[in-house]
């Protein structure tokens, strides 16, 4: 028999050395992966994601963009599928389990109102303007900071807590934007068919609000965590 593997034939067949009692109570006390902070990370990110391509898409409409946020909400969808299932066989979970579902609904929804946008603005053949668009970056920057602060939630809360404010205050902007938006779409309706136009953007501009305000949710139950956790 070839000596190397005979060599890999004793070492596969000899029981590996049991472990020390120091070394159980070090596996007993080790820190293991939060597998809920790790989903809601990945949700976060692919809302980043969705709303960088929704950036995309009002600088430059395109059937390509489009599908790529249809693409990326499926995705997200499915990560939140996981997470649900995972939360549902966890009899004791590391994160109170309401505030696990909620974070994690409140971010899907906003990737949701991400591809509804598009999907409103194709259906009622509405174009890009300079609101939505920075509504947009609004959106992205907001989305952005609940990603850092999931990031950072379970080493760092207090810079978690941090990010989660700065999310808030860009909802605030947000709201700003939205009621400037409104009020300049109401200013000076010449026509009928002005008018229809007007109602449509609004449409869209009621979109994007929803969407800040599910973010503003996230920010308010990532405070909610920190505060029972610390």
């Amino acid at each position: 028999m070839d000596t190397t593997r005979e060599e890999k034939l004793i070492t596969e067949n000899t029981p590996s050395a049991p472990q020390t009692f120091t070394e159980r109570i070090r596996a007993l006390f080790r820190r293991r992966p939060n597998v809920f902070l790790q989903r809601l990370l990945e949700q976060a990110t692919l809302t980043v994601a969705a709303l960088d391509v929704l950036l995309d898409y009002m600088k430059k409409p395109s059937e390509k963009n489009a599908q790529r946020v249809h693409r990326i909400e499926h995705d997200a969808d499915e990560v939140r599928r996981i997470l649900i299932d995972e939360l549902n066989r966890t009899f004791v979970t590391p994160i109170d389990r309401q505030d696990i579902f909620a974070l994690s609904r409140a971010i899907d929804d906003v990737v949701d109102y991400a591809d509804s946008t598009i999907i409103e603005m194709e259906v009622l053949s509405v174009k890009p303007n300079n609101y939505l668009l920075q509504m947009t970056s609004l959106l992205r920057d907001a989305a952005e900071e609940i990603r850092l602060a999931m990031e950072r939630l379970e080493n760092h809360p207090a810079v978690a807590n941090e990010h989660a404010a700065k999310a808030k205050s860009l909802e605030n902007r947000m709201e700003g934007l939205y009621r400037e938006a409104v009020a300049d779409l109401f200013r000076n309706a010449k026509s009928v068919d002005h008018v229809v136009e007007m109602l449509k953007l609004r449409e869209i501009y009621r979109h994007m609000s929803n969407a800040a305000d599910r973010g503003d949710e996230a920010a308010n139950v990532i405070g909610d965590i920190i505060v029972k956790s610390t």
